[in-house]
């Protein structure tokens, strides 16, 4: 009876990617990580294994993409956004070190102003 078989989502962060991501891409598939993994972020925060556990896998793939884009400021804007991941997930040393990677003055004062606490 296969109404009854429990179908797995596959997350997007689990996905394959098929070739290599211009930067445009790679933002974008970064953005949407970053919007998909909110719920499981603020469920890690809440010390739930199993959604703290989707926010790692999430927030590491994005990393991992991050690396990749070459344009300076596409870049300082994803990893902008992975830090606010990190910080709806409660995780304060990823998101001090994601922070300190931002070269662009004024993402790094737009992240300041949104989360004091990296400031410090």
């Amino acid at each position: 009876m296969s109404w009854f078989a429990r179908k797995m989502r596959q997350d997007i962060w689990d996905e394959a990617i098929e070739g290599p991501l211009g930067d445009i891409e790679a933002a974008a598939r970064i953005r949407a990580i970053c919007e998909a993994a909110a719920a499981s972020a603020a469920g890690s925060a809440r010390n739930d294994r199993r959604e703290s556990a989707r926010y790692e896998r999430a927030a590491k793939v994005a990393m991992e993409i991050a690396m990749k884009i070459s344009d300076g400021l596409m870049r300082d804007d994803a990893v902008h956004r992975i830090v606010d991941l990190c910080m709806e997930a409660g995780d304060l040393k990823t998101a001090q070190i994601l922070f300190r990677a931002i070269h662009a003055s004024w993402i790094r004062e737009t992240v300041q102003r949104d989360h004091p606490t990296l400031a410090q």
